[in-house]
């Protein structure tokens, strides 16, 4: 099993990103999570039944009109992407490939964006559940796709996010 779960971003305007900004976060966010799953395939292929994890987020699949991310939501749509085309090409070697794609999870960072600044409460708002998620409710579903229980779903992408997304 392999998951991959990197991410960085520059919160500024799409105009003021440099192209080193740029090649920095598709890098971090895309590329080192793709040449990681090239590398793991000739193990994951042995063993007859791998599977792969990425890590995406929300910022994939719908834009935040108050966070200026378009360089991290466009690698983590990349994510989402490769994540589908690697289970296609991959399922014949018996390799699952998924995404899992947080929404607003508690952790230091975001717990300070979203309390003390008044764009993340808005965004936070915008939650139909009305809560943070919690680490452990992306790490249950990260567990999930892992067993054998999920042994028949590959290719998907899961938006954990309280509903972020209906919004």
């Amino acid at each position: 099993m392999q998951v991959n779960c990197a991410g960085m971003s520059f919160l500024k305007p799409a105009v003021e990103l440099t192209p080193d900004d740029c090649s920095q976060v598709m890098g971090m966010n895309f590329e080192s999570c793709f040449h990681l799953s090239q590398l793991a395939y000739p193990l994951l292929k042995a063993s007859q039944r791998g599977c792969i994890i990425n890590i995406s987020s929300i910022a994939s699949v719908v834009a935040f009109c108050s966070l200026p991310n378009a360089v991290y939501s466009a690698a983590k749509g990349a994510m989402n992407q490769v994540t589908r085309n690697l289970a296609a090409e991959w399922a014949n070697d018996g390799i699952r490939v998924n995404c899992v794609a947080p929404g607003f999870i508690r952790t230091p960072l975001l717990s300070e964006f979203v309390e003390g600044n008044e764009l993340g409460r808005a965004e936070f708002s915008r939650v139909p559940m009305g809560r943070l998620g919690e680490p452990e409710d992306i790490a249950s579903l990260v567990a999930f796709l892992s067993m054998p229980a999920s042994s028949y779903i590959t290719g998907q992408v899961i938006c954990a996010d309280g509903g972020r997304c209906l919004s």
